[in-house]
């Protein structure tokens, strides 16, 4: 206990926050213990930032009849320049949830790690998962606490979807939810989409998706969303089967979040390609 006096050491040497805190959120224990290592807590460049980091850009999320879809593009951007073609922006929350990344790069990863934990966290103090809207919940309280950094360009505005354990019968148990910078929570019907290129996929989805889609029509959708985006905006990347780069793309049903391979993600893509370049031909 060298250098640490009584009124700093709890029972067996460990500071008193770590025995006799009862909360079960790891973000408000961090805080306590080592604000600096929040997101939001570090200090931020009193000047616009936002084009000298790298951006993630468009994801996309579509309910179908057995769960939730959620994908997004690999390309992060500079400012005009492409600062990443293979970026993962697509990842498992847990078992029954995925989350989605639009915004500056560095910060969003590093929050949806320190979600991850958040959820596991929950679990192993309370001996249960927390539920769908908990979890969308709990996210929200996040992004609030980067504020500043978003107003100073370095927002991140996450897409969020899960399988909810505790549907009614007869609902739909894939559920979507979207923020703003603020941490507003707004539950989505159906599909959404964030980042550069959303407009362009919504409208693609607007004409690909309907209720009551299967599994692989749901996924059609998705990709085909994703293609139009890159099609129209140029921070979102397409297909790239020269360096093998698709979508990732994640489904969440009964059996959990589980990601797509390359091999079925660039078979849909290949079918869309193919598709329009024989309209090209006939056009």
């Amino acid at each position: 206990m060298d250098g640490l006096t009584q009124s700093h050491t709890g029972r067996s040497g460990f500071p008193p926050a770590y025995l006799d805190r009862v909360g079960s959120s790891f973000t408000d224990f961090l805080g306590v213990t080592a604000p600096d290592l929040l997101p939001g807590r570090r200090p931020v460049p009193q000047i616009p930032v936002g084009d000298l980091t790298p951006h993630g850009t468009t994801i996309v999320a579509v309910t179908y009849h057995g769960g939730v879809l959620m994908g997004g593009d690999r390309r992060a951007t500079m400012g005009n320049l492409i600062s990443s073609r293979d970026i993962e922006k697509v990842y498992p929350a847990d078992s029954w949830s995925v989350i989605g990344i639009a915004g500056a790069a560095g910060i969003a990863i590093e929050m949806v790690k320190l979600y991850q934990v958040e959820l596991e966290h929950y679990e192993k103090i309370e001996g249960l998962t927390l539920s769908l809207d908990g979890k969308a919940n709990r996210l929200a309280q996040m992004i609030r606490g980067n504020l500043g950094a978003a107003l100073q360009g370095l927002a991140v505005v996450p897409l969020f979807a899960g399988y909810d354990l505790d549907a009614a019968p007869g609902t739909t148990p894939g559920r979507i939810f979207s923020y703003d910078v603020t941490g507003g929570n707004y539950e989505e019907r159906g599909y959404s989409a964030v980042g550069s290129g959303s407009l362009f996929a919504r409208n693609s989805l607007k004409k690909t998706w309907r209720p009551g889609l299967d599994g692989d029509a749901a996924t059609r959708s998705l990709v085909e969303a994703l293609y139009d985006a890159a099609d129209d905006d140029s921070a979102t990347g397409g297909p790239d089967p020269v360096r093998r780069l698709y979508p990732i793309v994640y489904r969440v049903d009964a059996e959990g979040a589980v990601r797509l391979t390359d091999d079925e993600v660039s078979a849909v893509a290949g079918a869309i390609t193919e598709e329009r370049a024989a309209a090209e031909g006939q056009g």
